[in-house]
């Protein structure tokens, strides 16, 4: 959904790669990698110190894709992107368009 022409589904997340499968390409031929991210922190919640922690099923394509493939396991980083639920699935799937170490 779009509100006075700003996007609305854009989400930055923290996170460790906790599992990544094998790098593999669309039928178009674009590089795709799909991973399992992991975050853990401390946050302020209606008043009160909370322990979060989150288990995110993640996809990337293209360069992203070729660079987070060579990524190691439990490095921690800054994702950029935008969730979508694929076809039947139940949860969201965050679209990495970008990432940086944190």
């Amino acid at each position: 959904m779009e509100v006075a022409g700003v996007t609305a589904n854009q989400l930055m997340l923290t996170a460790v790669i906790a599992e990544r499968g094998s790098l593999r390409y669309t039928p178009a031929g674009l590089p795709a990698l799909d991973l399992r991210l992991e975050h853990e922190s401390t946050l302020e919640d209606a008043g009160q110190r909370r322990q979060v922690k989150a288990v995110l099923k993640a996809v990337a394509f293209g360069a992203q894709a070729e660079r987070l493939a060579v990524q190691a396991l439990g490095s921690l980083w800054r994702f950029q992107g935008f969730l979508a639920t694929p076809g039947s699935a139940k949860h969201p799937v965050l679209h990495i368009q970008n990432f940086q170490q944190d």
